[in-house]
């Protein structure tokens, strides 16, 4: 489906067209008649579906619309991170390229020079401020924000800030809001928590779906068995001589293995980078702008990144080791193939983490093909889910009653009633 078939504004068009962009993804066809007729509206996809078009195009063409500039805050965006907030100001100045719309991206771990930038533009307005809740609330205690002229507030990535612990500050943000209007929770899983938030901020709410926890068609999935020591060498094996892999990202569960993997590959000659929560905001923006503009070929990043960043053409995603949490591998390797294009993600999977991964394979029902590392690095672990730490922990206490030598009878591990 064509973007000017959904009725936009020429000029929100005619930015489409000069960006490249002409074929609405899955998510943008169902969501966009939906916020285009004014309804509340609790949308579920994954990363790279391009959701955030999903919202922001038909609020710009609202806007776009209006003979006179909507007077305070028309449209109020909450993300869970600071990177989202960035990316998602961005794509309004791109896609109102040829609209007059002002808006501000507003997100903590900035200097006082950026506080009273904010507060000017909060207390004169913009027409949509993109935040994250601990900043906004900070600027909402001061009593100088007027939200009362707001006619859309959108929660993106709402299943992640629930995650954060960031439901509290919805709330208070909320009851600065008026209550006539516009209301849309995007999500990239439905789980109770995010329905019970739905019920309490939406008022009947339209309610679409896309493939909910798979990673994109266009990422060819891998999985390398291989022992702790065995990981570095790999990744190097890997990317050492792939020229034709122009921007890799490497994700991993720790700061420290962040360090050592970059200093690692430093050595090896690879032009890599690291970015962590150690890092000021500026060093930050910074990496990044540097990995986006292919100064940097590769970026290594801990789950922070996972969400909230919108880096096109990424050739290869490494997880150095199994996220924690199975939706977590859904947005690592959301990170390439985006938008119809194809990509690479491999999984490095030890002992202990075969569990782990082979709740991800039951997440996104599909089996990764398991490959073993390279001969001169030695043999693979084995693969046997039922070995990993995960699967041993949680069964610790199901052995049975034969196996408890010397245990008395009775409750397991009790004393003798």
């Amino acid at each position: 489906m064509l973007f000017e078939e959904f009725g936009l504004q020429e000029k929100l068009l005619e930015a489409l067209s000069y960006m490249g962009f002409e074929k609405a993804t899955p998510i943008q066809i169902k969501a966009m008649p939906e916020i285009l007729a004014g309804k509340d509206l609790i949308a579920c996809a994954q990363t790279g579906t391009g959701k955030s078009a999903a919202f922001l195009l038909p609020v710009l063409s609202r806007l776009a619309d209006r003979e006179t500039p909507t007077e305070g805050i028309n449209t109020l965006i909450i993300v869970p991170t600071r990177e989202l907030a960035i990316q998602i100001e961005q794509q309004v100045q791109g896609f109102a390229y040829f609209v007059p719309v002002s808006s501000i991206a507003i997100y903590g771990g900035t200097d006082g020079m950026s506080w009273d930038q904010e507060k000017k533009v909060m207390t004169e307005g913009a027409e949509i401020v993109v935040a994250t809740p601990g900043k906004l609330i900070a600027h909402l205690n001061m009593g100088y924000v007027n939200l009362s002229q707001l006619e859309h507030l959108i929660l993106d990535e709402a299943d992640r800030m629930l995650d954060i612990g960031f439901y509290e500050d919805i709330m208070k943000i909320v009851k600065h809001v008026p209550a006539k209007r516009q209301t849309l929770m995007f999500s990239a899983t439905m789980a109770s928590k995010i329905r019970n938030l739905a019920k309490t901020i939406l008022t009947e709410p339209a309610e679409i779906s896309t493939a909910i926890s798979k990673p994109a068609e266009g990422v060819l999935q891998a999985v390398y068995l291989a022992h702790n020591e065995q990981k570095i060498p790999l990744i190097s094996n890997l990317i050492g001589n792939k020229s034709e892999y122009t921007s890799i990202l490497i994700f991993t569960s720790t700061k420290k293995n962040v360090n050592e993997l970059v200093r690692a590959l430093h050595r090896k000659g690879e032009n890599a980078e690291g970015i962590s929560s150690d890092l000021e905001q500026r060093e930050r923006e910074e990496v990044l702008a540097r990995f986006r503009a292919r100064q940097v070929r590769t970026l290594v990043a801990t789950d922070v990144m996972s969400r909230g960043i919108d880096i096109k053409d990424i050739n290869l995603i490494i997880n150095y080791d199994v996220p924690q949490d199975a939706e977590d591998y859904v947005h690592r390797v959301g990170r390439t193939a985006r938008a119809d294009k194809t990509g690479v993600a491999l999984t490095l999977v030890n002992e202990d983490d075969m569990f782990k991964f082979h709740r991800i394979e039951e997440l996104i029902e599909s089996s990764v093909i398991k490959l073993n590392v390279p001969e001169e690095l030695g043999e693979s672990p084995v693969w046997n889910p039922l070995t990993g730490r995960n699967f041993r922990y949680k069964n610790r206490n199901f052995r049975s009653r034969d196996n408890q030598k010397g245990r008395p009878k009775g409750r397991p591990g009790g004393k003798r009633k």
